[in-house]
């Protein structure tokens, strides 16, 4: 769901939170976390056996904060002797939330990213048990890979993000051109769309560079880390930003657009006649163009790759420290996987996102025709996330380097052979 810190929780990997080691977290800020649990920790509630804590990043959508806390008197209502605390948090949430993580009065319920970290230093309870093969089939593999460490589910998803190269119908007609279904294709395409008063490709004030870091290689076949091996140092990945690098100076990417990626302002106000965005546009855009709209997951870098898009969304965890621990997971399941109304009301009732529930995406009405099905297929296919153990310094080396691939012109092998080491350093570290 889009919020009020939208540029860096939007990402193709899921959302920003916590990424250091074990060691970064037990360093956290003690005063910082005395403040920050003024008024949100645990406090009990005449009448109640429990009171759960229960955190959420300030969402930018309208509703959302009243519908968190619909969903918990629900839930009280059936039982009454279980109290829900709402703590809607407003700010920086990843580090707030690790911060509070180190506490005793830290939430008993949150949501966020899953990181290994979080996982060694014992801050999120294993979820297996809500998982049995029924419900584990009713999410897809790489849902419950994001969130898994070392064979075990400690998050569950909430809601799934992803992303859709947007375009114009009409002006491709007039141009002559199909959609694209190669990087190369995308480049002569945005070349022959841009006008002395429009651009044919949106993908960010940045050229691309966030927008297409991960999703160029993965439509190249390549990968980042895996097994717990750094694996991006690969000429299949430096193909991949090379032809990025191609893409970034054919003059036709817009740049310098009052709203960035994850707005769709460009595509809207006829900025630009394509443009990298989110499925949580899709509304907007449709209610704007009408019909003259489709969208599909990144082309294949060539005809030997594939498509790609990203998966993102954020889950639900439980602190291992919590001491209603049962009492957690339980609201848990009743929320997120026995709720059915509920999750869709989540997921569509406010924003525009996919049910991770592939019985519910499925059966969901908004998203059974047009680009919405389509993206629904495509995040299905070609979805893709970073796994836990990939963390942020990771990707700001590997962010350096194609940024000096692609604004300094600078050959990707070299770049991405020093960035390989740096990763592997910090993997090493992170797995100590």
């Amino acid at each position: 769901m889009r919020t009020n810190d939208a540029p860096l929780l939007h990402t193709q990997t899921g959302f920003v939170n916590w990424h250091g080691s074990r060691r970064d977290f037990l360093r956290g800020v003690t005063v910082a976390a005395g403040v920050l649990l003024v008024g949100c920790g645990h406090s009990s509630v005449p009448g109640a056996r429990v009171t759960l804590t229960q955190w959420y990043h300030q969402y930018g959508e309208k509703g959302t904060q009243e519908a968190v806390v619909r969903y918990a008197k629900a839930y009280t209502a059936l039982h009454p002797d279980i109290a829900i605390q709402v703590v809607w948090v407003p700010g920086d949430y990843g580090t707030k939330l690790s911060t509070a993580l180190l506490t005793r009065g830290g939430p008993d319920i949150f949501e966020g990213q899953i990181t290994k970290p979080m996982v060694t230093a014992e801050q999120v309870a294993p979820l297996d048990d809500l998982f049995p093969p029924a419900v584990r089939s009713d999410f897809s593999p790489r849902d419950l890979a994001q969130n898994s460490v070392d064979g075990k589910i400690y998050g569950l998803k909430m809601l799934d993000d992803t992303g859709i190269l947007y375009y114009r119908k009409s002006l491709l007609k007039a141009a002559g051109l199909a959609p694209p279904k190669t990087m190369d294709e995308v480049i002569a395409a945005a070349k022959k769309l841009t006008t002395g008063t429009r651009k044919g490709l949106f993908l960010g004030n940045d050229g691309g560079v966030a927008a297409l870091i991960n999703i160029a290689p993965w439509s190249a076949g390549g990968d980042f880390l895996a097994d717990n091996k750094i694996v991006f140092n690969t000429p299949q990945v430096a193909g991949a930003y090379e032809k990025m690098r191609e893409l970034s100076d054919s003059g036709a990417l817009l740049i310098g657009a009052p709203t960035d990626w994850w707005e769709a302002d460009a595509l809207v106000q006829g900025q630009a006649a394509m443009q990298w965005g989110g499925l949580w546009s899709y509304p907007t855009i449709a209610k704007a163009l009408g019909g003259d709209v489709g969208g599909m997951a990144w082309p294949a870098l060539e005809t030997s790759g594939h498509p790609a898009t990203f998966l993102g969304g954020w889950s639900a965890m439980v602190n291992a420290q919590s001491n209603q621990l049962e009492e957690a997971k339980r609201y848990l399941k009743w929320l997120w996987l026995d709720s059915p109304k509920i999750q869709e009301d989540w997921c569509l009732g406010y924003g525009f996102h996919v049910p991770p529930r592939l019985s519910l995406a499925r059966s969901a009405a908004p998203l059974q025709a047009g680009v919405a099905a389509g993206a629904v297929k495509d995040l299905n296919s070609w979805g893709r996330s970073l796994p836990p153990e990939w963390n942020s310094a990771m990707g700001t080396a590997l962010t350096d380097a194609v940024t000096n691939i692609l604004k300094e012109g600078r050959p990707a092998a070299p770049e991405l052979a020093v960035a390989a080491k740096k990763c592997e350093r910090e993997l090493s570290r992170l797995l100590e």
